[in-house]
């Protein structure tokens, strides 16, 4: 019965009563497409991680089959690894991941993108450095789609698997026995995890905070009609079960189509190069359990967000029909939001990730409790230093509705929190090292001079003009040539092997790991900073539209009475820019003042003119959704007539 009647009211409440139904779809679509993105993000990092774990070798205490090392090398300013592999005497060792067999000495296998390269560069510049090409890596031996790897078959007596080696993470792995190839996750993989969890919540709360706001459109015109029905009879357990069933029907539509969205979409994120490269398309592919969680949980959230707004049609309905204004707010809302804050001085780079996430994500939820009250406190304030009709009619709506004007720049205050966050963190330029034609080569100790010799030996037999010192355990080989990317290539080339297991690298190869962090870290600003932007952008524009819905007859008859449209449309701009220039800069200052207990300098000027950017298409996304939503005010305030809603 009950769900009989709410389909009847769902579709009988005219072409307005459905564009706010459409208005909470969409909502609920982008959330959930959204979501998803932010969720599957640091499922796609873990896979990463998984993949990557097998150049990580965990030593074997016993019954060893084969031994595995690895190594760094460049070419063309990109970091190849090169992971050698030998069977121990009377082993069968199993393959190691993306090859059908053990590669036999004198074989190597390349991933397909170091295979093509090595096809297109001159022998001399890339495929002399490896033996025999027995074939190409599957993906599972890869991190990420055009990745460098190559895997190299060794006897395990030869000088590479037993020569000394750096143990040094950023420069390789040295030999080291192993029973199978089940390894342990890289520390820069780790490191991408934790950050990739920051993000996700700097992602998260602000769709949680959007999600629960689509249940609370056009809420007006929906207290108004149960509020009708509890006054002819109605329970409230009825009116409780009608607002559920109409909430999730809604949202559950939104939610497949927010699932079927992100689905097409997945090929073209999986574009963003991060961590050294692009993504495998199956890596953003949502979990099962993850699209199951997001088809159950966004309706949930947003059937539970519209009861929660039910407690003045279930116990005073007379009130709603008579638009009695609501009681203010407690100031509780505001001590609840600088608790949390004066929790962050006591938190430091040393602390657990996942207190810094918890922290994070409380943050911006009493940003959100705390943000209505503070709309309230603005509201009072407008209507009373109002000199102008337009000032007075929006500090009175401020006043009378804080809740709905917040969620019209909730998105964007939001993503002023986000924005002083990351721009505090913002890393400044990496300073580099070495000259890039300066390749060194570390050395045993006692054999400079051999190994100077020896290397003087090989860049005269390439034909390339160098000039070689050594030191005690440095060798330097200065290319004269250096600003030719294919004369530095041909000279680490020519240097291969001259210290088994060793690398000849630039200062620049030295610090490939910080560039590429630091690349990683705008990239994911990036990123993050677009997600919050749609989303306060969209929720600025649909609760724009759902507002105007929402008090349509109020517009209708201020109309009747003689107000010009001008004043009403210069009103309801500023109910939504006097909040959000406060709230925007509030919300900018807290963000700033959570990042900085992990500041390690001051903040760089980059991070400065994001901030810049920030607030600028802050200000043009709202005004350009709420003008967006104009027409429809001139369509509500042109024909006044009462609907069937």
């Amino acid at each position: 019965m009950n769900l009989d009647l709410t389909w009847r009211l769902l579709k009988g409440g005219g072409r307005r009563g459905m564009l706010g139904t459409w208005l909470t779809l969409g909502a609920v679509a982008v959330s959930t497409a959204l979501l998803l993105f932010a969720v599957t993000a640091n499922f796609a990092f873990q896979s990463r991680g998984d993949r990557d774990a097998w150049r990580n070798p965990v030593a074997a205490k016993e019954k060893a089959t084969a031994v595995q090392a690895a190594r760094f090398d460049y070419v063309r300013d990109k970091r190849m690894l090169v992971v050698d592999v030998a069977a121990l005497p009377g082993r069968s060792p199993a393959p190691p991941p993306g090859l059908d067999r053990f590669p036999a000495p004198g074989e190597a296998w390349l991933s397909p993108a170091l295979a093509a390269l090595a096809k297109e560069l001159p022998r001399d510049q890339l495929a002399a450095r490896f033996p025999a090409v027995a074939g190409e890596l599957g993906e599972e031996a890869l991190a990420y789609p055009g990745e460098l790897v190559a895997v190299v078959g060794q006897r395990p007596d030869a000088p590479v698997m037993t020569a000394e080696r750096s143990d040094d993470w950023i420069a390789g792995r040295p030999p080291t026995p192993i029973a199978d190839f089940t390894g342990r996750v890289s520390e820069d993989a780790q490191g991408y995890q934790v950050l990739a969890l920051i993000a996700s919540v700097l992602m998260v709360v602000p769709l949680l905070v959007f999600g629960g706001a689509a249940a609370r459109l056009t809420v007006a015109r929906r207290d108004q009609r149960l509020a009708a029905l509890r006054l002819v009879g109605a329970t409230p357990g009825q009116v409780v079960a009608m607002t559920v069933a109409e909430a999730v029907i809604v949202a559950f539509a939104g939610a497949i189509a927010g699932t079927v969205a992100y689905v097409l979409a997945a090929p073209l994120l999986a574009r963003i190069e991060i961590g050294g490269g692009p993504w495998f398309t199956a890596d953003l592919f949502p979990h099962p359990l993850v699209l199951a969680g997001a088809l159950v949980v966004v309706p949930l959230l947003v059937g539970l967000s519209a009861v929660v707004g039910l407690r003045r049609v279930v116990v005073s309905p007379l009130g709603v029909a008579r638009r009695e204004t609501p009681p203010g707010m407690r100031v509780v809302r505001l001590l609840a939001l600088v608790a949390v804050l004066a929790a962050f001085p006591a938190l430091g780079a040393q602390t657990s990730v996942t207190v810094i996430a918890v922290a994070i994500a409380l943050a911006m939820l009493t940003l959100n409790l705390a943000g209505p009250w503070v709309v309230s406190v603005i509201g009072r304030i407008t209507a009373a230093v109002a000199r102008t009709p337009a000032r007075l009619l929006a500090g009175r709506r401020l006043v009378d509705d804080p809740r709905s004007a917040w969620r019209t720049v909730a998105g964007v205050a939001l993503t002023g929190f986000v924005a002083g966050f990351l721009g505090a963190l913002s890393p400044g330029a990496f300073e580099g090292g070495a000259s890039h034609g300066e390749l060194r080569l570390a050395v045993p100790e006692g054999r400079p001079e051999a190994v100077a010799a020896l290397a003087r030996e090989r860049v005269e037999q390439a034909g390339l003009a160098a000039t070689v010192e050594h030191e005690k355990r440095l060798v330097t080989v200065k290319v004269r040539d250096h600003a030719d990317p294919a004369v530095v290539d041909r000279a680490r080339t020519a240097l291969t092997g001259v210290v088994p297991g060793r690398t000849p690298t630039t200062g620049s190869d030295d610090e490939w790991f910080g560039f590429q962090l630091m690349a990683d870290v705008r990239v994911g600003t990036v990123v993050v900073l677009s997600v919050s932007f749609l989303v306060a952008i969209a929720s600025a524009g649909i609760t724009a539209a759902s507002s105007v819905l929402d008090r349509r007859q109020t517009y209708g008859l201020l109309r009747l009475a003689g107000t010009p449209l001008s004043v009403l449309d210069k009103a309801r701009r500023a109910e939504t820019l006097i909040p959000l220039t406060v709230m925007g800069g509030g919300t900018i200052a807290a963000g700033v003042f959570c990042a900085t207990p992990f500041m390690l300098g001051a903040p760089d000027v980059s991070g400065l003119v994001m901030l810049a950017v920030c607030v600028a298409v802050g200000f043009a996304g709202v005004i350009g959704a709420g003008a967006l939503s104009r027409p429809l005010l001139v369509a509500v305030t042109t024909d006044v007539s009462p609907r069937p809603d």
